[in-house]
């Protein structure tokens, strides 16, 4: 097939940024929402972002839940994921508006579904998950929040209210130009499955997790 060209013989600028694809409404057990798809022009990824209620422009409710197979789907306790997730849409629903934008390519914290399972058999010989990935000789973490402030800012929001644990998500969001005018914690009790999991999380990722001080007793 030959390539289509411009008129003067030249190929079309590539287009960048997020594109606003399809608008659904979603019913959930949660309540429902609309799902709005977008196209991720700089890294080829399909978003979703789950709208519920009428959004507003400042100080929205607002989750950037990274894609989690294993935790979002299996149920997973090597991470707390997943009850993030359900947790992050029962909070936006409780306060009767928010999103919850759902980030594929961000499996493992950027590195993929194959290379986080290695990773995962890495922990699992007693490496926590910085040294698994970095034996791996991959990022500790690969995440981007481009695509997510671009869904944001095509939404409308101009500051959130932002359902995370994690600093870096929020300068993220402000490098991206989406003001954050608090960070709400959202804190998952442990179990002996991920508590080692967690606290590296706290000690070498900065996640800001203090529940984890009443639960010692868990190895």
């Amino acid at each position: 097939m030959t390539e289509k060209v411009g008129v003067l013989g030249k190929k079309p600028p590539r287009r960048t940024g997020v594109e606003r694809v399809v608008n659904a409404p979603l019913p959930t057990v949660y309540g429902t929402f609309q799902a709005i798809g977008y196209l991720d022009h700089d890294r080829g990824d399909e978003q979703v972002a789950l709208v519920y209620g009428d959004l507003g422009t400042d100080g929205v409710l607002t989750r950037l839940h990274s894609e989690c197979l294993t935790g979002d789907a299996f149920g997973s306790q090597h991470c707390e994921c997943g009850d993030q997730l359900v947790s992050a849409l029962r909070a936006v629903v409780a306060e009767g508006a928010g999103v919850v934008v759902y980030l594929r390519g961000h499996e493992g914290r950027g590195i993929g579904l194959l290379a986080k399972l290695r990773a995962m058999a890495l922990q699992a010989e007693g490496l926590d998950t910085v040294e698994a990935n970095l034996a791996l000789g991959l990022p500790v973490d690969a995440r981007d929040y481009g695509a997510a402030a671009g869904i944001l800012q095509d939404l409308g929001i101009r500051s959130v209210r932002l359902l995370s644990n994690n600093p870096r998500k929020r300068e993220a969001l402000v490098r991206h130009g989406i003001q954050v005018a608090e960070q709400v914690p959202l804190l998952i009790p442990p179990c002996e499955n991920n508590i080692t999991y967690l606290r590296t999380k706290r000690e070498r990722l900065d996640h800001h997790l203090p529940h984890l001080d009443a639960v010692a007793h868990l190895s």
